[in-house]
């Protein structure tokens, strides 16, 4: 199964492009899904189909859903919410109250992972294509993997071994299901691993930048590139969409076509090596089969969308001498900048930059070597390490 995730500033017409490399797959004989984790839902009115939270048939090979976090909570952790209940229950708190606070913050991005998990063990469909939120809520999307290694590997173990000693105890005396519903966390959390190890594989995911030529898209596409990086996620193109053909000199939008002339290149020079692709602004709002047929062709106009279009490790380790290089693809970022922190805390590398952090577990045999410095090389954060007491 093949996952192709679509993400980019809101508005640029992720859901447009998303769509449209749905319906090419399909045409190809591939059974796709293209699922929206938008709460903005929109992916119903692009395909022109009431979509629903469960896989919905459009025509031959395609299938939409768009997610919806209650329903997702009812499938894949009804413990948990029923643990969260309970315990609003006993403070006071109003039923209804309670259920809309039981959906608690990241459930509706954590959902997504289960039901690629789900497709994935099923081998239900060939090609998963996922219309994003905006790239904020993508990035807190795929760092929660990040986020529940952590738990996992530091805090959780501990809670995990008293809840088992007096869960049931607790259950008995207060009703409340706290040991299954850490039991159904435990499980959650290893889910969500394993769905970032798969979408980590660029042989299985592709993720792909949705831009419009204009300066605060580019920057913010610039951030999410260098993000997506950081945390190793394959990135394999980057789209251009709405691009305005020539008009009259005399034209009102004669400006906005020379700014967005200006753009295009700065697109092309700042994301080389990656393909880029055009879209050409259609003069309409699209919506339907057929005009996204005509992006497809657009986009696509005689390969395969399923397939990978670039890959080049985020990491690489390099023995050199006695030292070991260790090095993470940071585009965007330069020597000096106040926004990157590295720092060596046991066997992690402690990454922030910016408001994003990244705990990166080192291999093992790096633990018999300390870091000695870091540096920027061209787009490049090469942390070196030393053999301990040399």
């Amino acid at each position: 199964m093949r996952i192709l995730l679509y993400t980019g500033k809101g508005g640029v017409g992720k859901t447009t492009i998303a769509a449209a490399t749905a319906v090419k797959t399909a045409e190809m004989g591939y059974k796709t899904l293209v699922i929206s984790t938008d709460p903005a839902h929109s992916l119903s009115d692009a395909l022109d189909v009431k979509l629903q939270p469960e896989p919905t048939l459009i025509q031959e090979n395609l299938y939409g859903q768009e997610l919806d976090v209650y329903y997702s909570m009812k499938k894949y952790w009804g413990q948990m919410r029923e643990m969260l209940l309970a315990i609003f229950k006993l403070q006071g708190v109003n039923r209804v109250v309670a259920e809309e606070m039981s959906a608690l913050p990241g459930m509706e991005e954590a959902s997504a992972f289960l039901w690629i998990d789900k497709y994935y063990e099923e081998k239900a469909f060939d090609v998963v294509i996922i219309d994003s939120a905006p790239t904020g809520e993508t990035l807190t999307l795929l760092t929660i993997p990040q986020v529940s290694q952590w738990w996992l590997s530091k805090a959780f173990p501990f809670q995990k071994y008293a809840i088992k000693a007096v869960g049931s105890m607790v259950r008995g005396v207060t009703g409340i299901p706290i040991d299954k519903g850490y039991e159904e966390l435990d499980e959650l959390f290893n889910k969500l691993q394993k769905v970032q190890k798969l979408m980590s594989n660029p042989e299985i995911c592709s993720i792909r930048l949705v831009v419009n030529p204009e300066r605060m898209v580019i920057k913010e596409a610039k951030r999410a590139y260098t993000y997506l990086q950081m945390y190793g996620y394959p990135v394999d193109s980057v789209v251009i969409n709405r691009i305005f053909p020539e008009m009259d000199a005399d034209s009102v939008f004669h400006k906005y076509i020379q700014s967005q002339k200006k753009y295009l290149q700065t697109i092309e020079e700042s994301f080389d090596p990656l393909p880029i692709a055009q879209v050409k602004h259609l003069g309409e709002e699209v919506f339907g089969i057929d005009l996204l047929k005509t992006i497809a062709t657009l986009l696509y106009p005689d390969s395969d969308p399923s397939k990978p279009l670039y890959n080049e490790s985020p990491f690489q380790i390099i023995e050199n001498g006695s030292r070991y290089l260790l090095k993470i693809h940071l585009p965007f970022v330069e020597e000096g900048s106040e926004d990157l922190r590295v720092t060596s805390v046991g066997q992690e590398l402690v990454i922030q930059l910016g408001n994003q952090r990244r705990n990166f577990f080192v291999p093992n045999f790096l633990s018999f070597y300390t870091m000695e410095k870091h540096t920027i090389n061209e787009g490049w954060l090469v942390v070196f390490y030393k053999k301990k007491g040399v």
